[in-house]
């Protein structure tokens, strides 16, 4: 049983303008320090940024325009708290407690991710899925039911009708979508809005990434500071997931799907 949501779902409109405003601080620094809170809906945006970067915030309302239309722009841009800023001097240490549990994919995790990437290639708007064993159950906004019914047989196709979604209809918060973005990993943390130095970023990426290569789940547990995870220089997990990031076009990029 697996649910997954598109790009244009309201949680991931906000999970992508946090990414971009992340690719932003990237911009300015190699490492910055960087964390983003975003709430959209009904005409407004509101994001809280934290961070070590001098970000331009005409280049921020931009990235937001972009990804979001035509919505106002309630902006907070503020230092990152000096204690939090010193935990990283001298050497490349955890940034924050945490657990996480990478699972492999399953084979209808995989089925469900190929049915939701086959619909927004043609509807760019708000849909979530769902797949449980035989049952498929689609919700896309702004599509033609009957259509959908015609290119998927025996799926539940907008149980309600023909509807129109998006975060005028439904608000959006940053991290509210971890399950369609980690399927059965498990995390304490968000994956976005954060710079790689975070574990909710670079543990959680590594741990998937783990769990993919051996076919097996894998557990990590950190402490703030912390130089090695069971072992492993924090140094390496960082640049693990900094690869995995540009690999994918970034931090942004890697808001639209999640991990799966």
């Amino acid at each position: 049983m697996f649910e997954k949501v598109n790009p244009c779902h309201p949680d991931k409109v906000a999970d992508r303008i946090a990414g971009a405003i992340v690719d932003i601080a990237y911009e300015t620094q190699i490492d910055p320090k960087v964390a983003v809170e975003v709430l959209i809906g009904h005409g407004v945006c509101h994001a809280i940024v934290e961070t070590s970067a001098n970000i331009n915030k005409d280049k921020v309302a931009a990235a937001i325009h972009r990804i979001a239309g035509k919505v106002d722009v309630d902006l907070v841009v503020v230092p990152q708290d000096a204690h939090l800023a010193k935990n990283q001097d001298g050497a490349i240490r955890c940034g924050d407690n945490g657990i996480f549990k990478g699972m492999p994919v399953t084979e209808e995790q995989k089925k469900l991710c190929g049915i939701a990437r086959a619909i927004y290639a043609f509807h760019r708007a708000d849909g979530k899925y769902i797949l449980d064993g035989d049952r498929l159950i689609i919700c896309q906004s702004n599509a033609n039911s009957d259509e959908l019914r015609s290119i998927f047989p025996g799926a539940e196709v907008n149980p309600l009708g023909d509807w129109t979604g998006g975060y005028n209809v439904d608000t959006g918060a940053t991290n509210r979508k971890l399950g369609s973005d980690m399927a059965d990993s498990v995390t304490g943390g968000g994956l976005h809005g954060k710079d790689l130095s975070k574990a909710d970023v670079s543990v959680n990426i590594y741990a998937w990434l783990e769990a993919q290569r051996i076919g097996k789940p894998v557990e990590f547990c950190c402490a703030i500071g912390d130089e090695t995870i069971n072992g492993i220089p924090y140094e390496k997990i960082v640049e693990t997931a900094r690869e995995f990031i540009r690999s994918v076009g970034g931090f942004e990029k890697f808001a639209e799907w999640g991990l799966v």
